[in-house]
């Protein structure tokens, strides 16, 4: 398995204007995703028809907590492993685990 960054992520307050933001200075496309509770978050292509690169979140669910900056998803072998690295190592865990898609977990 590859350690490779996965996804990016940047949780704010105001998802939409910040996508704008991006999609108007740097060319990403942007695409509502609908989340539960009747609000889009934002999926980042580097062009239109490309796979997404990030996500730009509003701070609101499991995200509320999430401090306002970019954040990196990358895949390892283990993930319980990892995070009892990062505890060990002086590192906190954020949040609890999550599930991606069918298979992932973060």
């Amino acid at each position: 398995m590859e350690n490779n960054i996965l996804w990016h992520d940047l949780t704010v307050n105001d998802a939409s204007k910040v996508s704008e933001f991006y999609e108007k200075v740097v060319g990403w496309e942007r695409q509502g995703f609908e989340m539960d509770g009747g609000y889009n978050d934002y999926v980042m292509s580097p062009e239109e028809g490309e796979d997404p690169i990030a996500g730009i979140c509003y701070a609101r669910g499991g995200n509320k907590d999430i401090p306002p900056q970019w954040l990196m998803y990358v895949n390892v072998e283990n993930l319980d492993k990892s995070l009892e690295a990062v505890t060990r190592l002086g590192g906190k865990v954020l949040g609890d685990k999550r599930k991606m898609g069918d298979d992932g977990k973060f």
